[in-house]
């Protein structure tokens, strides 16, 4: 029986990444095969896979044929004989050196010993390669597949800030390719960690249905009921039982691909919770009797006793394998050592000369380098402190002209006033009163004026999102950083001085960056939560020791931003690892 832990987090992280669709091999077409897994046509897939197997002729073939009888069999929830045939593909694909094929398949083995319950194998290292490579390839599917995947392990934790800050990188990662339905499934999970993590049922709502019109535009029947399950379970939070009963029925109207029992298990677990919750005892004993229909077709504890067999024999033979590699490595080794060191005497007395005559040239063209790079980094780094100090200065200049204006102007015109309020009482004639209701009506004007001078900027007239998107354009073109700026949810204005007091504060982080980070690149997120504002400003610069960061010794600006997060009841977390960059998470209530 699944217990209620798994029941929730079966349904955190849907599948939502497909076959990653290979390529058609010299002598055999694998298109096929790879679409009718992706739209889960699993019997014309097989009989497409009885088709290609006789084929199958050299490494790379037998690599392909292994690695997708695996995702079938995976769907066919054959979890161990899937492991199994993955595992074969890795083998294969390493011959030919694929780092590509090896990576994918990587990610595939990390996603089935995820699916398995009270299983005692680390599949850390699986995603770590697969992710290491989608790093260096830095393709955006690919670095969402693992992002998404790192959000789940979160999850698993009940880190709900880490969970939320890794689904936001796989949706940036899935806008670059405009990706709409797997953002829409990203949502859903989001959704889900709101109500298994922070019990806010309507927070996930809020995504669920959000993602729902996704489902329902592309008539998408698996994620469909998957979403209305999710409704449920946020329902019963808030003990709407009726409403959840509503929903829990409607999963049944749609197709789950009958291969897919566990999900079936789930869905019949919370309708007998649900049920049980209301006393409709009748209603909950029939679904009591489905999921133990189901549950005794899945056993669990027999696959992944085969799994950790298969991985026992795995490891053997891949180490007698390494054996005898070293062993040969070991024996070639010693032939190259007897012809090496005579080659090695012999050469070594030329190579000595020519490196005596070449190294003093090659010291005075690196001394020559060193100074120009030195030259052209002073140069560079004074063109960005003369752009940022001549934004100050602008500034500065704007509160001189205020202040002189409130002297010189508008004080002088306020003593005059004053000295006819002085005539008024002694005379109280009505020339006099009239002169002098004029000079308040001049004043006052000259107040607005100065008040909406003072105003008038970029963030009155078209807000903070226009006035934030326009300083990273400014600053991209005339310094060598670019800056982007990623919104959610921001589509309506915030309070005129709130909007301010946010654009100074990334001002001065942007400012920051360019000043101490030496970054070539800056991400700022905008996220609206209803009653919250996230902002996470991001740079790939040097990074620095947080733990020198102190409330009395803050550094770089970060004392000032701080008093202005303080002064609006805000938080600010510093994340930052040396050489590899700074992320500084801010949350305002709105």
């Amino acid at each position: 029986m699944i217990n209620k832990e798994q029941h929730i987090k079966s349904l955190i992280l849907p599948v939502i990444f497909f076959i990653t669709g290979f390529c058609v091999s010299q002598n055999i077409d694998f298109n096929n095969i790879d679409r009718y897994l992706n739209n889960a046509e699993l019997d014309s897939a097989e009989i497409e896979l009885k088709k290609i197997k006789p084929l199958e002729k050299t490494v790379f073939e037998k690599g392909l044929y292994t690695y997708y009888n695996g995702i079938y069999l995976k769907r066919k929830d054959q979890h161990h004989l899937s492991y199994k045939e993955l595992l074969k593909s890795i083998t294969f694909f390493e011959q030919i050196d694929s780092l590509k094929f090896v990576a994918d398949t990587n990610y595939e083995i990390y996603d089935l010993l995820t699916h398995q319950s009270n299983l005692d194998i680390d599949s850390h290292p699986y995603l770590d390669e697969y992710f290491n490579y989608a790093k260096s390839t830095k393709e955006p599917l690919r670095m969402a597949r693992a992002y998404s995947k790192i959000a789940g392990i979160h999850s698993n934790k009940n880190d709900f800030k880490n969970t939320f800050l890794y689904y936001r990188r796989t949706i940036d990662e899935l806008n670059k390719i405009k990706d709409t339905l797997r953002v829409a499934l990203i949502e859903m999970n989001i959704g889900t960690s709101y109500y298994s993590i922070k019990k806010d049922s309507d927070s996930a709502l809020l995504f669920y249905k959000k993602s729902m019109k996704v489902f329902q535009k592309l008539n998408l029947d698996q994620f469909i009921s998957i979403n209305y399950n999710n409704q449920a379970k946020a329902y019963e939070l808030a003990e709407n039982h009726e409403k959840a009963i509503e929903l829990y029925k409607k999963t049944s109207n749609y197709d789950l691909n009958d291969f897919d029992l566990k999900t079936r298990a789930i869905y019949y677990n919370n309708q007998l919770n649900a049920y049980k919750e209301i006393d409709d005892f009748k209603n909950a004993f029939l679904s009591a009797e489905r999921l133990l229909a189901i549950n005794d077709s899945i056993n669990d504890t027999r696959q992944n006793i085969e799994i950790s067999k298969i991985k026992e024999q795995y490891d053997n033979e891949k180490l007698r394998a390494d054996n005898l590699e070293i062993e040969s490595k070991r024996k070639q080794n010693r032939n190259l050592l007897i012809g090496s060191l005579a080659f090695i005497l012999f050469g070594g007395i030329t190579v000595f000369l020519l490196y005596k005559n070449t190294r003093k040239k090659q010291k005075l063209a690196e001394q020559e380098k060193a100074l120009e790079t030195q030259k052209l980094a002073t140069v560079l780094k004074e063109q960005e402190l003369m752009s940022i100090d001549a934004m100050i200065e602008g500034q500065e200049k704007e509160r001189q002209r205020i202040a002189n204006d409130l002297h010189d102007d508008l004080g002088g015109l306020m003593a005059t006033v004053k000295l006819h309020f002085d005539a008024l009482k002694d005379k109280q004639t009505p020339e006099l009163y009239d002169k002098t209701t004029n000079l308040l009506d001049e004043a006052y004007l000259k107040i607005r004026s100065i008040a909406h001078a003072k105003n008038s900027g970029m963030i009155a007239k078209q807000g903070l999102l226009k006035a934030i998107k326009n300083m990273a354009d400014k600053i991209s073109v005339s310094n060598k950083i670019s800056i982007n700026v990623l919104d959610h949810g921001l589509e309506d204005r915030l309070e005129n001085s709130l909007e301010l007091t946010i654009f100074r504060i990334i001002q001065e982080l942007i400012a920051n960056i360019i000043k101490h980070a030496e970054a070539t690149e800056a991400m700022i997120h905008l996220t609206n939560h209803k009653d919250t504002l996230n902002i996470m400003v991001e740079d790939n610069g040097k990074g620095l020791n947080t733990n020198q960061i102190t409330t009395r010794n803050k550094g770089m600006g970060i004392s000032s931003i701080d008093k202005r997060v303080e002064h609006l009841e805000g938080t600010m977390t510093i994340e930052s690892e040396l050489d590899k960059g700074t992320t500084i998470i801010i949350d305002i209530p709105i």
